[in-house]
């Protein structure tokens, strides 16, 4: 079996910043390996690509550019809220607001979004929405470790359902299923 669409992938891989030999931001195991719904838009459309057509013990490598991965920096993206966007029942939680502290807020739309606190004011509080990554050449060197059929139910979520984090009694965050808009099954679409 060979990875393709409506696949059930595992994998494990480090990724770099910048370099092969560049800071290691994530590294991921036999014990945590990334398991995924290959060809659903779940990820970067680049790493399908590059892994498209590999088998179970095949290893990968390759480096994705900013624009393939998650863009370069917007600067549109970094913006001042106001202090009082952050008050809870007319109180400001002051740890909340400390620089470099990420966020999950919601833009007009009802969009999720994650901001990072860059600068704080007596007013204002400058976020920078832009993604972590942003802006960075991503280097991925890993292995397949396993290829399965996906379950009925899996293809029509889009998504696996074993191991996306949530299971019985709580998302693996430590959050219930209700702060992330989770199922009881555990499911979070």
């Amino acid at each position: 079996m060979v990875v393709a669409n409506e696949k059930v992938v595992s994998l494990i891989y480090e990724l770099r910043l910048d370099s092969p030999q560049g800071e290691v931001i994530e590294s991921l195991s036999q014990d945590n390996p990334l398991t995924f719904l290959f060809g659903t838009g779940n990820l970067l459309p680049k790493f399908e690509e590059n892994i498209n057509g590999l088998s179970v013990g095949d290893k990968f490598d390759f480096d994705l550019e900013a624009l393939e991965a998650y863009g370069e920096k917007n600067e549109e993206a970094v913006v001042s809220v106001p202090v009082s966007a952050f008050e809870i029942n007319g109180k400001i939680d002051e740890g909340m607001l400390s620089i470099g502290n990420t966020i999950p807020m919601r833009d007009n739309a009802g969009n999720r979004l994650n901001g990072v606190v860059k600068e704080v004011t007596d007013d204002t509080v400058v976020m920078d929405f832009n993604h972590p990554l942003a802006g960075n050449r991503l280097f991925f060197k890993g292995e397949v470790t396993e290829i399965r059929e996906a379950t009925q139910e899996e293809l029509s979520h889009g998504h696996i359902h074993s191991g996306c984090g949530c299971g019985d009694g709580g998302c693996s965050d430590g959050h219930s299923h209700d702060s992330h808009g989770c199922g009881s099954d555990g499911c979070c679409c």
